[in-house]
């Protein structure tokens, strides 16, 4: 929980990070204004705002599978990636997840810290109709990584 609605842990980690210093934004203005409706949160000022990783590292990693966005909510920090669900994403979205994991580790350590704990800290919000099918091979692989895709990311039901 956020002790002072007017400090946020992913801004400071984001400051101190050189991959994406300057870049953290209030609320949810990191996000494109099409991915802003597919975020869901019970109290909108427990949002400690955004960053769009993907934007951000574009020049320092140009060839990489780039994970979207972190978002902080109630002192915790979820990464969030808005890409189509199809069987044929699939490794696409888990070397996205691999890049993610790896560049906290070694160039985020800071924003790393600050995932979430009480809650998953990776999502996959799906855009138009998800065509993995559940039980299917991909959708175990998935729960295998807890990336299965959904919707909208709603605080509420994670």
């Amino acid at each position: 929980m956020m002790s002072d609605m007017n400090t946020s842990r992913l801004k400071e980690a984001v400051d101190e990070t050189p991959d994406v210093t300057g870049n953290h934004k209030k609320g949810l203005m990191a996000l494109n204004d099409s991915d802003k409706k597919l975020i869901i949160v019970p109290d909108t000022r427990k949002i400690g705002g955004s960053l769009d990783i993907d934007s951000t590292t574009k020049r320092q990693y140009p060839n990489a599978a780039r994970w979207d966005y972190a978002v902080e909510y109630d002192g915790e920090t979820f990464f969030i990636e808005v890409h189509p669900a199809s069987t044929t994403k699939l490794d696409v979205m888990l070397s996205k997840l691999e890049w993610l994991k790896r560049w906290l580790k070694t160039k985020a350590p800071r924003i790393d810290a600050l995932k979430a704990k009480s809650k998953p800290p990776f999502h996959w919000v799906h855009t138009g109709s998800s065509k993995i099918i559940k039980g299917s091979k991909q959708y175990k692989q998935l729960a295998t990584h807890k990336l299965l895709p959904v919707k909208v990311w709603n605080y509420e039901s994670l």
